[in-house]
């Protein structure tokens, strides 16, 4: 049997981290089988769907490195298919015009509410007010009493008794398919062996089932992953923090972390943490599926992030943060200066925007200084100290390393204090705040016009504030 998944996602937002995980998973079990992974957008959702939220998810599924084959399926472009297969339907008895209208049916789930009952569609309501020319929906006979059995890869079998299931809408007045069937029928008709999907879906298995056997259509093995979770124990949304891959790129975060990440929420191999894409490939079994949600722990994540960011080409890095000091709108450096700038902010960073954020005073002058920090470094006292390094300093040919070390060592021997005492009004007044990479890199790094305007910025400011 060839090997056929699939992702079938809604156009109706971002791609959300369950849904990558998702689509991860079928990708990988595709290609660690040689099997084919195809993409199926599901836009059938005339109110929610939008062209904006299908790009985004192109681009998302690009960054993560899954590559489907083929051209992508589009439901919107199969309407004719699905109206033919639900007339067939209802030539062959399996199925039947229903003329009652949506109000109609909220009435009678209000009555069945008020009554303490659970509301279930009757047949016989079917034919309520039918007309010629009156829009109808066309429902499923779904006979009663009959076992259907899910044999699932993850959970083992799950077993449905028909009576649960009413009869239900395959094809809306509108002429759109309901999810249930657009589904069955792609799945047949793309001839997909497996779907892997999050366990919210074992409640479309029974329909998705009935509908395939009703039309003589192939069947796919199902296997249903847990849902993921936040921290508090209840289903990852917004609350929780960034919920789409698109958020979690503009933070900074690298493709191949969020991979990692994503499959390791629900899937183990021993005690192993990190792996390569092409190692997923080599080791990727439902087997290694848990049964049990997972927590989506952001800290571990931002971790994962930082392990790999440390291990990237520093060629990569670069290019990667002179993208963002563009987006972000801030003055490009030299090659140079932004090499020693990532050299500095490499270990200190998580993600590739925090490296620009934390070190945003290497690239204009005009930040501001933290207030409790200029409260107690930038002070009248502290003035003889920034006048006499900035003489030093703003002395040098050559501004190196070495000779801005040594113009700090006369400045403690010209004063009588410590390196500490001169170094925090310094780092205060050329970085706004007392956390820095060294004084003496960040001196370098920002050249002798920089800090010589920054000097005389920070003592203006203290004239200001002893006026």
């Amino acid at each position: 049997m060839k090997i056929v998944t699939r992702f079938a996602p809604s156009p109706t937002g971002a791609l959300h981290v369950g849904a990558a995980r998702t689509a991860i998973f079928n990708w990988l079990f595709s290609e660690s089988l040689g099997g084919d992974f195809l993409l199926r957008i599901e836009d059938t959702d005339r109110v929610r769907s939008e062209e904006r939220f299908e790009l985004q998810i192109i681009e998302s599924l690009k960054w993560l490195g899954l590559e489907w084959r083929g051209e992508i399926i589009r439901q919107s472009g199969r309407l004719d298919i699905y109206g033919r297969l639900a007339e067939r339907l209802i030539d062959e008895k399996k199925a039947y015009r229903c003329y009652v209208t949506a109000e109609e049916l909220g009435q009678k789930r209000e009555e069945a509410s008020k009554k303490g009952e659970i509301f279930r569609y009757r047949r016989e309501w079917s034919q309520i007010g039918a007309a010629p020319g009156k829009p109808y929906a066309i429902r499923l006979s779904v006979s009663l009493g009959e076992k259907i059995f899910v044999e699932d890869l993850v959970r083992g079998e799950i077993i449905f008794d028909s009576s649960e299931i009413e009869d239900f809408v395959i094809l809306k007045a509108d002429g759109f398919p309901t999810y249930n069937f657009a589904a069955a029928v792609d799945d047949a008709q793309m001839e997909i062996s497996h779907v892997i999907r999050g366990d919210d879906h074992i409640i479309n298995a029974p329909r998705q089932i009935l509908i395939a056997e009703a039309l003589g259509l192939g069947k796919p093995q199902l296997a249903h992953v847990p849902m993921i979770l936040g921290q508090d124990g209840k289903k990852l949304s917004k609350r929780h923090g960034a919920e789409s891959v698109t958020e979690y790129r503009l933070c900074g975060y690298l493709p191949e972390a969020v991979l990692n990440y994503l499959v390791r929420l629900g899937w183990s191999f021993g005690d192993q943490e990190i792996f390569t894409a092409k190692e997923l490939v080599e080791k990727f079994s439902l087997k290694g599926i848990g049964k049990s949600p997972s927590v989506f722990d952001s800290g571990k994540f931002l971790w994962l992030n930082g392990k790999y960011l440390r291990d990237l080409p520093e060629e990569r890095i670069l290019d990667e943060m002179a993208a963002i000091v563009v987006q972000k709108g801030l003055p490009l450096q030299s090659p140079q200066k932004l090499r020693k700038i990532m050299e500095q902010m490499l270990q200190r960073s998580e993600t590739l925007n925090a490296m620009v954020d934390q070190a945003l005073y290497f690239f204009i002058d005009d930040f501001e200084y933290d207030e409790q920090a200029a409260a107690k470094f930038l002070v009248e006292k502290n003035r003889e100290i920034l006048e006499l390094l900035a003489e030093e300093l703003l002395g040098f040919k050559n501004f190196s390393h070495d000779n801005i070390h040594g113009g700090f060592e006369r400045v403690m021997q010209q004063t009588g204090v410590g390196l500490g005492k001169i170094a925090q009004p310094a780092r205060v007044a050329l970085t706004g705040s007392t956390k820095s990479p060294g004084i003496f890199d960040v001196v370098e790094i920002l050249g002798k016009d920089t800090v010589a305007r920054r000097i005389t910025r920070a003592l203006d400011f203290i004239g200001s504030r002893g006026a």
